[in-house]
């Protein structure tokens, strides 16, 4: 099967854009303001202010981000910051299943794993700290740190798999 840079750089923006609107839709649902989306990285092209959001276009199309009231998130139960966080990873998991065998497809499945990787500032790691928050009852800078690096070890450990697979 031959799948141009196109469709490759397309499906890529199609699956981030749906991963950060199911973050954008839950926050919406729990109530929790959304103060800024933005797609891309590098040099801004384009920004708009809707409705109290600023929405942001950038050069390169390598992500996508959205920013809500932390204050706000922070002051829901568990399950509902849970549910925001993972709101984008069930969208890729959706789609991923909707489009099974398609390089789509598996591009969601990859991305909702990768999502889930307790790597930093992804929202497995974010999950992931809430969760060990909880669990200590507070912050700690020595569960962050060994829950990081932890991630950051799993995550080679894979990379370093399906590259010696080939």
């Amino acid at each position: 099967m031959h799948i141009s840079l196109v469709n490759i750089v397309l499906s890529f923006v199609v699956a981030l854009v749906f991963h950060e609107l199911g973050h954008f839709f839950a926050a919406h649902a729990s109530e929790i303001p959304v103060t800024e989306a933005g797609f891309g990285w590098g040099p801004q092209l384009y920004s708009v202010r809707l409705r109290n959001i600023d929405y942001h276009l950038r050069l390169l199309p390598l992500g996508a981000y959205i920013r809500m009231d932390m204050s706000v998130l922070q002051k829901r139960p568990l399950t509902q910051q849970l549910f925001v966080l993972f709101a984008g990873i069930a969208v890729n998991l959706i789609l991923g299943a909707i489009a099974w065998g398609t390089f789509f497809g598996t591009l969601n499945l990859a991305l909702a794993v990768g999502n889930l990787l307790p790597l930093y500032q992804q929202d497995g790691w974010k999950g992931g700290m809430l969760i060990c928050r909880r669990i200590f009852g507070r912050s700690s800078q020595l569960v962050e740190w060994s829950f990081t690096i932890s991630g950051g070890l799993m995550s080679l450990a894979l990379l370093a798999r399906s590259l010696f697979s080939f």
